[in-house]
């Protein structure tokens, strides 16, 4: 049975990718730094607990991640796959967005993946598996005031692909770009939301529709099949279309 390592796997995206993960047969290392999250996400993991094993990790610390590869082979004896899906974000105008407000953020979404890759990689080539980045639309197109946060992405998408030609052939190295992804019913409880959609939200996707974090779970399952083994150092876009739509107002 493989292992698979995700990053940030208590909420939104990340939780979704961990339940289908289950439910398709693999063992699953949730690492996950929010306290609330990983409490109420350790719950639900109770009745997979012989194939989930949660554990407090925070990507942007050198020490907390080596100690999660630790304590993952302790307990699964291999890693196979790693997604770093793990991320944060910081929206404010640019005379208020500080240094630290900079550092928090690439800490976390660009070093953290370093960091997770740096020390999964000997590990990841004796099983001859994957790693999967969450990158984002955003590495090639803004909202304003997400300074941080594209940049992160951007690094995320060359990072793939540096990943993929030093660790190939003995490790694929592949990103997913995802669009609007309603994750808002998907989070902790002190933040989860039900915000109902517009038709409008919908129609301005070609796909019809905004997207699901079913959609990027099922790019991840795809990814890291061993079937597909010619695919890597790429970039997928999960965007129902809307990065090809032009727009003239």
């Amino acid at each position: 049975m493989q292992t698979v390592i995700v990053t940030g796997g208590a909420q939104g995206i990340g939780r979704v990718t961990t339940q289908y993960l289950l439910t398709h047969g693999y063992r699953v290392a949730i690492w996950e730094n929010d306290a609330e999250a990983l409490e109420e996400f350790s719950e639900t993991m109770k009745s997979s607990n012989s194939k989930a094993l949660v554990l407090n990790c925070d990507i942007s610390s050198e020490t907390a991640v080596k100690n999660a590869v630790k304590s993952t082979l302790e307990r699964f004896g291999q890693i196979n796959h790693l997604i770093n899906n793990a991320a944060i974000q910081v929206e404010k105008p640019l005379d208020r967005f500080s240094l630290d407000d900079w550092n928090k953020v690439i800490g976390t979404n660009l070093t953290g993946t370093f960091l997770c890759s740096k020390y999964t990689a000997p590990y990841l080539i004796e099983q001859q598996g994957s790693i999967v980045n969450l990158c984002s639309t955003r590495a090639f197109q803004s909202e304003p005031e997400t300074f941080a946060y594209s940049a992160s992405k951007g690094g995320v998408f060359a990072l793939t692909h540096s990943l993929a030609v030093s660790l190939g052939p003995d490790v694929r190295v592949n990103c997913i770009s995802p669009g609007w992804i309603d994750v808002a019913a998907l989070k902790k409880k002190g933040k989860a939301r039900n915000e109902p959609l517009r038709p409008e939200d919908h129609a301005q996707h070609p796909a019809g529709r905004v997207g699901q974090a079913d959609d990027i779970a099922r790019m991840i399952l795809f990814l890291i099949n061993d079937s597909n083994s010619f695919i890597t150092g790429q970039n997928f876009t999960v965007d129902g279309g809307i990065s090809r739509k032009m727009i003239y107002i």
